[in-house]
This record gives C-alpha cells, structure tokens and sequence, in this order.
C-alpha cells in the first residue's frame, strides 16, 4: 500500500472572499466580547471584537490616505505590539499587501528583503532596525487612524495574493512566501484536527504579536472562531506564565517547546481551566510532553507545518496515544503522501513528506522565483523537506530535515532521535546534535548541550550507550551557552559547530 492519506476534500472557498471580512465576521455576532487581552501580573489591556474592527479598518483608511494603494506591498518594521495585527489585517483589508518582518533583523539584512519585494512603503514603529530607502510610515499615527471612517472592504478571487512572509528554506537563505486569501479559510481544518477551538475558549499564546505562529494560532484563528485571545504583554517572563493562565483562566495553550521547557522549571502548576496545550515550530520532546501531564493533568497536542502550507498534520483533542516520534494524522480536507525518487512510498517506508498542489493552504509560489518554486514539485506534490514514515495507522512518524539528517559509518540516522535520548539526561536542558568532518572521508556525530553546569565526556558517553545503538552516539560532547535559532526560533543544526562553545 502506498503512503498517500486522502481525508476527503475540504468544502471550496467563497468566490467573493477577503481574509479579513473572514476573520472578523465574528464581530458582527458578539460586538462586545472580549476579542483581545494584552495580560501581564499587573493587568490587562483589553479589545471588544468591535473595538478590534474599527481600529483595523480605520487603520485601512489611514494606509489609504497616506498614499497607499491596492496592490501596494506594505514591508513591517514592527515590534511585539498591538498595531503588529492591527495593521497587518488592515492591509489586507482594502487590498495592500503586508510583508512582517522578524523584529530581530539588522538593518542590512532587512534591505536584502527590501530589495526582494520592493514594498511601496514601510511601516515603522521607530524602534527596529529599519532602512530609509523607501517611503516610511510610522505607527505613531495609527492610534489617529482608529477613530477614522471604516475602510469598506476588497473582495475578490480568494486565490489573489494577500500577504507575504520569509521562510529560510533549505538553502538558509530568505525566500519571499506568496499566499492567498483563501489560506485564512484552509486554516479551518486546524480547528478541529489540532485546536479543539470553541467560540467560549479563551487561547493563550507565549509568542510576541509580530511572530507568524502567534498571529495565526494566537490571534487569527481565535478572532475567526468568535473567541478570545490572550497574549502575554511584551516583558513578561515564563516564569509569569502559569499565573497569568490561571488568572485569566485560559483554556488552550500554545507555545514552541521551550516555552513549555522553561514553565516547567517554575514550579508547581495549578490551571484549573486548561483542556490542552498546542505545540509547533519544532518537534515536541517527549520528556515535556509526559512532564507537563504530569504536572497539569492536561496533554499537548503537537502539529507539523511550514511556512510554505502552515500545519496539516496534527493531533488533536481525543486523538489516541502517539508515539514520541509521531506527528499526529493529516487533517480532515488534506492529502498528504511520503515521497521517493519514484513517487509515494509504500507504507512503513521513510520519504519525504509532501503536499498535494490542490490544498487550499498552499502558497501560491515564492515571489520572482518561478524555477525555485517548480523545483519543490515532483508532480501534483509538493516537498516539505521534510522526512516522515506514514504508519499502516495514517499517522506520520517524523524523522527530521532531509539536509539535517547525518551520515555515521554508512548509516542513516535522524538527529531527532538522537536529541530525544539525550533530553532523558537530568542535567541537559537543550541538546541539538548533527554530523562533523574530523578529517578527509570521516564524519562523526557530535552533540552541542545547554546545562548548568559542564558535565563529564565520560559519563555522557555512557549515558549515550544505555540507550543509542553505537553507530548513534555522539563521539563529541560540547556545551554551549544556547542552540543557533532562527527568527522562528527553528533550531539551526547546521551552524552548530560555528557556534561558541563555554
């Protein structure tokens, strides 16, 4: 049998469709609930669902008045803030094309974007690194822009170009994602198949507004389901976190697994209203995942994605068990298959994971890069990059970055696996391993751990050879001061060895 999983179509876009019109329709139901809490021990700052709507589409008619036109591409220089959301769904309201930006970016490397997207403007919040090559708009007028006339919103072919964001790749180079209006409607399959989201639940998300995880798992999806959202106000430590769930008696979280990581060391965790927890960005460690049961009496449920579809795989509320390495099932609407040199693979077969062309998620290319987006088809299926093994069950066990996967004696081997024998240490709080040249024809695995303190080779290769085959172990041990992450906060395996050791 072949590894191809085909949940059944997801139902067609609206031919008249605008993602922001989509997301805040739950507006006109519920003007007055809460939409938004910006929450800190102090505190809350908090938006109704018809504040939200006038603010963003009194944003729109400000962009317009500045200039500003449909088509226009709209770069964002902002921070972890309110206008992050704001702006960006204003934007795409009247037609302008948003482009976030991370906020960590040096000015040089934010005019290497600019000169791949050649934005009309750029919305700046003064404070990021920003180039003057272009016109500049400064959020500071935005909180003028809330009381203006809404902006009557632009509806159109949900397959038109609505926004843009970076990916690295795989070539650690920036690559400009085109997506659609109709991927705000595709995220509906996350609703059931990963979120479990009611219009009564109140989701926190441990991310800053400005990070694309935060945005659409945080803010998005909340606002187009009629819920709440809480988002941590920019200072707040992890420590802070497990009070401000309580108090605001948050039923979902989401987070990245050092989030989880680092809650997990504060202490005690009574959450008396929590149902579940998401995670995404990186594969979930087994270790947080049975601690944090253990702890809160409530499961994380993981999901895998990217850039280029965001999450299509997932487990869910009620879900069964899952094995550590395993992703969870391609949602409902979704077709998934794993793929080699000569197609689908069959099942139980490693491969690369792939999406099918038809998937309503789907970018719709990278911009100005037809041949490098042609590349990642191998016909109707596009290649994550990703390798996976589809289980007689459906599920997809996932065996790490195709580029991040090392070569040992001959063998084949996933630093995933690797990394989760290793986090069973008591002393290891982060570990990323990958291969090395130790001299000509001569690749071993070296591992880069995160500890309070540094820990004997020795010790650590026998810990290794309790629970690693020998072609496994890492033969090199370095402690380091953190793991190289990306804006995304994706663990770079390849820039481990350049990275400072203590």
């Amino acid at each position: 049998m072949s590894s191809i999983s085909d949940t059944g179509p997801w139902p067609p876009c609206p031919q008249d469709f605008n993602l922001t019109a989509h997301v805040l329709a739950a507006s006109d139901r519920a003007p007055d609930k809460i939409a938004l809490a910006v929450v800190k021990p102090t505190g809350a700052q908090r938006w109704s669902y018809d504040r939200l709507r006038s603010a963003i589409l009194g944003s729109a008619t400000g962009l317009l008045q500045s200039g500003l036109v449909p088509g226009d591409r709209l770069l964002m220089r902002v921070g972890n803030s309110v206008e992050f959301p704001v702006a960006y769904l204003a934007a795409i309201a009247v037609g302008i094309v948003p482009i976030p930006t991370s906020s960590q970016l040096t000015e040089p490397e934010v005019q290497v974007l600019v000169d791949m997207t050649d934005p009309t403007a750029i919305l700046h919040d003064g404070q990021t690194a920003c180039p003057a090559s272009v016109l500049v708009i400064r959020t500071d007028q935005m909180s003028e822009w809330y009381g203006l006339s809404p902006a009557p919103y632009a509806f159109g072919d949900p397959n038109r170009l609505a926004y843009i964001i970076f990916t690295s790749g795989t070539s650690g180079k920036p690559r400009a994602v085109c997506h659609a209006h109709r991927a705000i409607w595709a995220r509906g399959m996350m609703m059931d198949g990963w979120y479990g989201l009611t219009r009564s639940d109140r989701l926190m998300h441990a991310g800053a507004f400005n990070w694309t995880y935060t945005l659409g798992t945080g803010l998005l999806d909340p606002w187009t389901k009629g819920a709440t959202a809480l988002i941590p106000a920019q200072g707040v430590e992890h420590a802070q976190i497990p009070l401000l769930l309580k108090r605001h008696e948050a039923t979902i979280f989401a987070a990245a697994p050092g989030v989880y990581r680092n809650i997990l060391k504060s202490g005690s965790l009574d959450l008396p209203k929590l149902r579940h927890g998401l995670s995404a960005g990186e594969k979930l460690p087994a270790s947080i995942r049975d601690t944090w049961h253990a702890a809160t009496g409530t499961r994380v449920h993981e999901a895998f994605g990217m850039s280029e579809c965001s999450t299509f795989i997932s487990a869910a509320p009620g879900s069964p068990d899952l094995p550590p390495e395993s992703l969870g099932w391609p949602q409902q609407g979704r077709r998934i298959a794993i793929m080699g040199d000569q197609g689908p693979v069959p099942i139980g077969t490693p491969g690369i994971i792939a999406v099918h062309r038809d998937d309503p998620g789907l970018m719709l290319g990278y911009l100005n890069q037809p041949e490098e987006t042609a590349a990642r088809y191998q016909g109707d299926w596009f290649l994550t990059g990703d390798m996976g093994e589809m289980t007689e069950n459906k599920d997809i066990l996932y065996h790490g970055r195709a580029d991040d996967m090392m070569n040992a004696g001959g063998f084949r081997v996933s630093p995933l696996e690797v990394e989760a024998a290793l986090l069973a240490h008591p002393d290891i709080h982060e570990v990323g391993v990958t291969d090395i040249d130790i001299k000509a024809d001569t690749r071993v695995i070296a591992a880069y751990y995160v500890s309070d303190r540094p820990l004997d080779p020795t010790a650590l290769e026998s810990f290794a050879t309790e629970r690693l085959a020998r072609y496994k172990q890492p033969r090199l041990y370095t402690r380091v001061a953190s793991l190289p992450r990306n804006a995304n906060n994706k663990l770079l395996r390849r820039a481990l060895p350049d990275h400072p050791p203590l």
